[in-house]
């Protein structure tokens, strides 16, 4: 007799504006507005610019990518089940350097022109018709190549979207513009399909979070440095609901 492990039911909200205001509000009719000031108080980030960049705007030029993410929150239950809200036509993109410039990145930097350091419409990319929110992080003095405050700026990246995030939990769900269910089952018989995928852990700039309290989050999850880079077993719908969150 087949077996349902586990159910998740992800709801989409699409994005039709995206635009600077005085507070951080989103609604399910599909206006997001962010707050460019950001205040940060501690010894590894000098300070924090936060812009959107329309679909038109890809030729401006950029420090060093760090993260490209989606906003999403679990509404219901654990990671991995339940039902989860996500925003389309809009990803938070961290880029990072210390006040002399230098890029957040031990070796393989992205900073240049937008368009030549993403690959737009590919899969886990913000499609070329997107707004990205950009949380532009200024270290301190040769804190950019310190693991602690690379964590650090994540985790501010992390609060800023939890505004949003806190917000979509009480979005009605008949009003999403897309639901998608996938069911992880147990099927006797059936041959089981194991994906072997190996994440970075290798000092501040090859770092992974496994199994954060919000998907694709800083907060809550567990260092695969800290973890000793040993294997981590994820359910599928643990990686499509966001297990994952690169630290880099």
């Amino acid at each position: 007799m087949e077996q349902i492990l586990s159910k998740l039911t992800i709801k989409v909200f699409h994005m039709d504006e995206v635009v600077i205001g005085d507070q951080n509000i989103v609604t399910s009719q599909g206006k997001l507005q962010v707050c460019p000031v950001w205040f940060v108080d501690n010894e590894f980030i000098d300070h924090v610019d936060i812009k959107i960049i329309s679909p038109d705007d890809h030729s401006m030029t950029v420090t060093s990518v760090m993260d490209v993410t989606p906003i999403s929150t679990k509404v219901l239950g654990k990671l991995g089940e339940g039902v989860t809200h996500t925003l389309t036509g809009v990803y938070v993109m961290m880029t990072g350097a210390d006040v002399n410039g230098a890029p957040c990145a031990a070796f393989g930097a992205c900073q240049g022109v937008l368009s030549e350091v993403i690959s737009f419409d590919k899969a886990g990319t913000p499609s070329g018709d997107d707004y990205i929110i950009h949380f532009d992080i200024t270290f301190k003095d040769k804190m950019a190549m310190e693991r602690r405050a690379v964590t650090e700026a994540h985790k501010q990246c992390d609060a800023f979207m939890q505004i949003f995030r806190e917000q979509m939990k009480l979005f009605k769900g008949d009003e999403c513009t897309e639901r998608h269910t996938y069911v992880d089952k147990y099927v006797p018989g059936r041959k089981n399909v194991v994906m072997i995928r190996q994440v970075a852990g290798q000092g501040a700039m090859y770092d992974n979070y496994i199994l954060p309290k919000e998907p694709f989050g800083a907060s809550g999850g567990n260092s695969i440095i800290d973890l000793g880079c040993m294997p981590v077993m994820l359910t599928p719908n643990e990686y499509r609901d966001g297990a994952i969150r690169s630290m880099q």
